[in-house]
């Protein structure tokens, strides 16, 4: 069940949203509390440790949305706030995300977009918590900051169990978002942030649709790497719907600052070392996927343009009769002695 605490001082709000979500309600998929301000939300906060997310107008009396969006994290930091008001100019929004809303919906509202915003948000915190839960559950976790744990296991051991690697098949993603440095130098490093991490949440969401996992974030850069039987199918169609989205993105404006996102996409697949690469004396570990294979895909995304899949002639003549490629000619890669001819994935 998500528990879910509306705030906004209009009584008919509360009628209306009962009204709605009755069969969510009746069926204990929703549960919704009600205050009239910021002062009485908080009041409900402390009351309910519970509470998944906030729904909240801007304009109230007592303490206005805005205020409450700095109040919330010191009771609750897992809390997610969504604000739902009729002021729904960029000021108002960009000051709502940098005081950390998850998501704006404005009024007067579409209760199925409304609806669908919950259930990202409850998803959100559900991850949140499993988070939680398995940092404080995990050894293997707790050896990184816990010296104490490490008394339990000997040098050996923990040698042994966090240097172990294995060569693979599989494939590898890299997803650049273009361009994405020149909003650091025009929008505030809040902003900046809030709208990577929601362009990285939608990367996460196809890779994962498609049994993929994230080996790595790199700046404004994913790498992802896919296993199993069908590897490069899943990992072609996780790319395609990347950038079917990024293409269909509106732009973002900000004051005279115009940006429209596109990602650039390098893949390749081939045998690859999949272990943990760093310092064991210091304990910093990355659980990754090292080779030629994976060099091949970065070096393929560099060179890639926005809007384009690219890749290699062999994952061409593997592909071919399940996906339509275009032919770009010959590229010269670092570190390969002879030009590769390359294609991109059209769909």
């Amino acid at each position: 069940m998500a528990k879910i605490l509306v705030v906004d001082d209009e009584a008919d709000l509360e009628m209306l949203i009962k009204q709605k979500f009755r069969k969510k309600i009746r069926e204990n998929a929703y549960e919704f509390l009600f205050a009239r301000n910021g002062v009485d939300a908080m009041v409900k906060v402390k009351e309910n440790p519970d509470l998944d997310i906030v729904l909240s107008d801007i304009n109230m009396p007592e303490m206005d949305g805005l205020t409450l969006l700095t109040k919330i994290p010191e009771e609750n930091p897992i809390l997610k706030s969504v604000i739902v008001s009729a002021y729904g100019d960029m000021e108002n929004i960009r000051t709502a995300m940098n005081r950390g809303a998850f998501d704006f919906v404005c009024k007067p509202v579409n209760f199925e977009d409304l609806e669908l915003t919950m259930e990202k948000t409850v998803q959100h915190v559900n991850q949140l918590r499993q988070t939680i839960k398995a940092i404080k559950e995990n050894n293997i976790l707790k050896m990184y900051v816990d010296e104490n744990v490490l008394n339990f296991m000997t040098h050996q051991e923990f040698e042994n169990s966090l240097l172990a690697n294995e060569t693979i098949e599989a494939t590898v993603l890299y997803i650049d978002i273009c361009g994405f440095t020149g909003i650091t130098e025009k929008v505030p490093a809040n902003t900046v942030i809030t709208i990577l991490n929601k362009f990285f949440d939608l990367m996460v969401k196809e890779i994962i649709a498609q049994n993929g996992y994230i080996d790595k974030f790199m700046g404004d850069a994913v790498m992802a790497v896919f296993r199993g039987k069908y590897h490069l199918d899943q990992a072609i169609d996780a790319a395609l719907a990347v950038r079917s989205y990024f293409d269909a993105a509106e732009e973002i404006k900000f004051e005279d600052f115009v940006f429209k996102p596109f990602v650039s996409i390098g893949l390749n697949a081939g045998e690859m070392v999949s272990g943990n690469i760093g310092s064991v004396s210091l304990r910093r570990l990355d659980y990754t996927v090292i080779g030629d294979a994976v060099n091949v895909a970065q070096r393929l995304q560099s060179i890639a343009k926005p809007g384009q899949i690219v890749t290699t002639k062999h994952i061409y003549q593997k592909a071919k009769e399940s996906f339509s490629f275009r032919e770009i000619g010959e590229v010269s890669l670092k570190n390969k002695a002879q030009p590769l001819t390359i294609y991109e994935v059209l769909a």
